[in-house]
């Protein structure tokens, strides 16, 4: 075969593949058919496991069960738009700014969170309303995490879903399993090198 006829076969089998390659699609994931009390149990079993302290509330007590947990704290810092009445009335904090806050100097942090995953224990913030900056939440020796029971959901795959909008805006997304942790070779666990000491998970029943 001379290379014309070669080249001629060969162009028109490129011609014949379609113009734009088929983008793959993925079937979406349906929704965990779980009882909801059964993912939420698990989600807060997990996160123990992780080291977290989970605490479980009311809505109406979130305002008591904060105070107790910043007891002795006197620089805590909140995200600027953090709901008011999540918050003891009594308590001074910061309301971020990033142009103003010194981070440095902010021993605790309350923040809420955008989902949680009962098969990993892990919290998600996507830092949209109520969540702050990222630094805000890695910075701080203590971080406290408002979930509400409603935000937490079985799966990886299920959490993506409902992340998929915060990330197609771009917002960073920070996975938090436990309070920041490293190991070196002996495996002799360090909490706090990288981020918060200690994380607690104040977890809400009932709506916000």
């Amino acid at each position: 075969m001379s290379a014309e006829a070669r080249l001629e076969i060969l162009t028109r089998v490129n011609r014949a593949q379609p113009a734009e390659p088929t983008r793959f699609q993925r079937p979406a994931r349906p929704v965990s058919g779980r009882d909801e009390h059964d993912v939420v149990e698990q989600f807060a079993e997990y996160a123990a496991e992780y080291r977290a302290n989970v605490i479980r509330t009311s809505r109406s007590a979130l305002p008591a069960v904060l105070g107790d947990l910043l007891q002795g704290q006197v620089q805590v810092a909140v995200p600027k738009d953090l709901a008011a009445d999540w918050l003891p009335a009594a308590l001074a904090v910061h309301r971020d700014d990033p142009d103003l806050t010194d981070l440095t100097v902010i021993t605790a942090v309350v923040t809420g969170a955008a989902v949680a995953i009962a098969e990993t224990g892990t919290v998600v913030l996507d830092h949209g309303p109520g969540q702050g900056r990222r630094a805000l939440t890695l910075v701080p020796d203590h971080h406290i995490c408002v979930v509400f029971e409603h935000q937490v959901v079985e799966s990886v795959l299920e959490a993506v879903q409902r992340l998929h909008p915060s990330a197609r805006r771009g917002q960073p997304l920070t996975w938090i399993s436990g309070p920041s942790a490293t190991s070196d070779i002996e495996l002799s666990r360090v909490e706090g090198v990288h981020g918060p000491r200690t994380l607690d998970i104040v977890l809400v029943a009932g709506p916000p």
